[in-house]
């Protein structure tokens, strides 16, 4: 998977719900998409290689409260794994049914990846296409 950086060189995640969700990508084209509906395709942006099995076993639990990934954001195609027993880890899994006694935990990217490996990139996304 993708992971873009943001500005501050955090995983960028956005929150929605009351989770953390961190957003990776299928492919370049999928995260220049994303790039333009944010409306910041002009900006190169920086990403990580991370195998989607880490994501949900390393790093949502290293986010606090509640925390997912979301594929291909933006997307037709996107899909979510939440924070829920089978998906992530059970000791950070919760009831998503009680997940409005959870508060938001603050803007994309507050959290970074604390130092795991995986391959590094850089992505100019110009409307979707290269």
């Amino acid at each position: 998977m993708l992971v873009p950086f943001d500005a501050h060189d955090s995983l960028w995640t956005a929150d929605f719900g009351g989770v953390r969700w961190i957003c990776a990508f299928s492919d370049e084209e999928a995260l220049a998409r994303f790039a333009v509906l944010q409306g910041d395709a002009g900006r190169e942006w920086t990403y990580r290689t991370i195998l989607g099995a880490r994501l949900l076993d390393v790093m949502v639990p290293m986010l606090p409260g509640p925390a997912g990934v979301a594929v291909d954001a933006g997307s037709e195609d996107g899909v979510v794994f939440p924070p829920v027993p089978g998906i992530v880890p059970d000791e950070v899994a919760v009831d998503l049914g009680e997940q409005g006694q959870h508060e938001p935990h603050g803007e994309h990217g507050e959290h970074g990846e604390h130092g795991e490996h995986g391959e590094h990139g850089t992505h100019r996304a110009h409307g979707g296409t290269e």
